[in-house]
C-alpha cells in the first residue's frame, strides 16, 4: 500500500484545528519544527510575543506573526539598554501588527510622542496600553492614543510626569470602556483632570493615582458617584490631600470596593474609617492605611468586626493603636480570612494583642511586626502563641514582604 504524506491529506484548516488543541506553548513551538509549512501555520496562529528587535527584525517578525495579538517590548529597569526600543520600531509595530489588542512599553525610555502618534494611528483595535516610566511622552502623544484606539479599556502611564488634565479629558471624550489607569507619580494630574475623566469614563474599576500630590477630596468624591458601582480597587498612597471627605465619599457610594490604599494620607481620622468599614464590610478586602496617624483603637476594631473578608491589613506606625484594638475578637462567631497583617512600628501593641488575633485567624501566612519592642520572638515563645503553619513573622526584617498592599 503506498505511503500517505500527512501534508497531502490535510489542509491548512486541518492543520489548524489540530495545533488549536494543543494547550501547551511548548508543544505548539514544537508543532512548528516539523517543516516550514507547519512552523508558517503555526507562526501565524501566534497570539502572544516578548521581543527585542530593531526595525529590521520586526518587519520580518510583523510578517511571520501576522495575527499577533498579544506584544510585550518592555524592558527591565534593571537592564535597560540604550536605545532600545524607539519611534522606528513603534512605526513598524503600527503598521505590520495591526490585530494587536495588548502592547507592553514599559521603561521604553526612548520612545516619544511621534511613536504614540503612530499607535493612535495605526492600532485601533489596541485595548491594553502600558507606557510607564516612558518619561518623555507628553501630552500630545498621548492624547493620540486616546483619539485613534477608542476601544482601550487599560492604560498605564505610572512615572509620566509630563501628563496633565488634558490626557484625561481626551480619555474621557474618547474612551467611554476604559475601565483601568495607572497614573501613579503623575504630579501634574488635578481633581479637576479626574472631574473630566469620569464624566466620561464611567466603567472604571481600578484607579492607580499614588503619590498624586495635586489630588484632594473634591477629585475622589467625583470618581466614587461616578464610577460608584464598577470601582474596585483605588489607590491614593501619599496623596496628602486626601482626607475623611474622600473615604465617607466612598462608603457612601462605593459598595463594591476591595482594595483601598490610603497610606500617608495623614489628615483621615477614626470617623471616616468607621464609616466606610461599616458600608463596605462585605467587599472590603485589602486596606493599606499606614502612617495616617489620627488612626485609634475605635476605628481598626470597626474594621476587623465589619470587614469579615478582610485578607491584607497594612496598620504600620500607626502609633495610637493599641491590644484593645482587638479586645472584640474574641465576640465574633466566625474566623477571620486574614492573611497578612503588617503592624511594624506599632509600639503600643504587645504579645497580648497578638494572641487575641491568632485565637480567630487561623489562615494568617505572614505578620510584620518589627520595631514593635513588646512583640519579639523570645516574647512570643514564652507566651505560648501558636502560629499557623504557613505563617512567615517579620520580627527584624529578614523576611521579603508580600506585594498585596503595594
Amino acid at each position: 500500500m503506498p505511503s500517505i504524506c500527512i501534508n497531502d491529506a490535510l489542509t491548512d484548516d486541518e492543520l489548524r484545528s489540530i495545533l488549536s488543541k494543543l494547550e501547551n506553548d511548548k508543544d505548539r513551538d514544537i508543532f512548528g519544527l516539523v517543516c516550514k509549512r507547519w512552523l508558517l501555520l503555526q507562526s501565524t496562529e501566534r497570539k502572544k510575543l516578548a521581543a527585542r528587535a530593531g526595525p529590521h527584525m520586526l518587519q520580518k517578525m510583523a510578517a511571520r506573526f501576522s495575527r499577533l495579538i498579544e506584544l510585550d517590548m518592555s524592558q527591565s529597569i534593571s537592564r535597560s539598554f540604550f536605545p532600545g526600543v524607539t519611534d522606528s520600531d513603534i512605526a513598524v509595530i503600527a503598521d505590520g501588527l495591526r490585530c494587536l489588542t495588548v502592547l507592553n512599553l514599559q521603561h521604553c525610555k526612548g520612545i516619544s510622542d511621534k511613536g504614540m502618534m503612530s499607535i493612535g494611528g495605526g492600532l485601533s483595535s489596541l485595548q491594553s496600553l502600558n507606557v510607564s516610566y516612558c518619561k518623555k511622552l507628553t501630552d500630545k502623544g498621548l492624547s493620540a492614543v486616546a483619539e485613534g484606539c477608542q476601544d482601550l479599556q487599560v492604560l498605564h502611564l505610572d512615572g509620566c510626569k509630563f501628563v496633565t488634565d488634558k490626557v484625561l479629558k481626551a480619555l474621557s471624550k474618547n474612551c467611554p470602556n476604559l475601565q483601568e489607569l495607572g497614573l501613579q507619580g503623575c504630579t501634574r494630574v488635578t481633581d479637576c483632570g479626574l472631574a473630566d475623566l469620569v464624566s466620561g469614563c464611567r466603567w472604571i474599576h481600578f484607579l492607580d493615582i499614588n503619590k498624586c500630590s495635586n489630588v484632594g477630596d473634591s477629585g475622589i468624591s467625583n470618581v466614587s458617584e461616578a464610577c460608584s458601582s464598577s470601582l474596585k480597587t483605588l489607590k491614593l498612597l501619599d496623596c496628602f490631600r486626601v482626607g475623611d471627605g474622600s473615604i465617607l465619599s466612598l462608603a457612601r457610594f462605593c459598595k463594591n470596593l476591595e482594595t483601598l490604599i490610603i497610606g500617608g494620607c495623614r489628615d483621615i481620622s477614626d470617623e471616616s474609617v468607621k464609616s466606610l468599614a461599616t458600608s463596605c464590610g462585605s467587599s472590603l478586602k485589602n486596606l493599606r492605611m499606614d502612617w495616617c496617624l489620627n488612626i485609634s483603637n475605635s476605628s481598626l476594631s470597626r474594621v476587623l468586626a465589619e470587614c469579615r473578608n478582610m485578607e491584607a491589613l497594612d496598620i504600620r506606625c500607626c502609633e495610637e493603636v493599641t491590644d484593645a484594638a482587638f479586645h472584640g475578637l474574641g465576640t465574633m462567631g466566625t474566623e477571620m480570612r486574614l492573611k497578612v497583617l503588617k503592624i511594624s512600628n506599632c509600639q503600643k501593641i504587645t504579645v497580648t494583642g497578638i494572641g487575641m488575633l491568632l485565637d480567630k485567624c487561623n489562615s494568617l501566612e505572614y505578620l510584620d511586626v518589627r520595631s514593635c519592642p513588646y512583640i519579639t520572638k523570645s516574647g512570643c515563645d514564652e507566651a505560648g502563641l501558636q502560629f499557623p503553619d504557613c505563617c512567615r513573622v517579620n520580627y527584624t526584617g529578614s523576611l521579603n514582604e508580600p506585594d498585596v498592599l503595594l
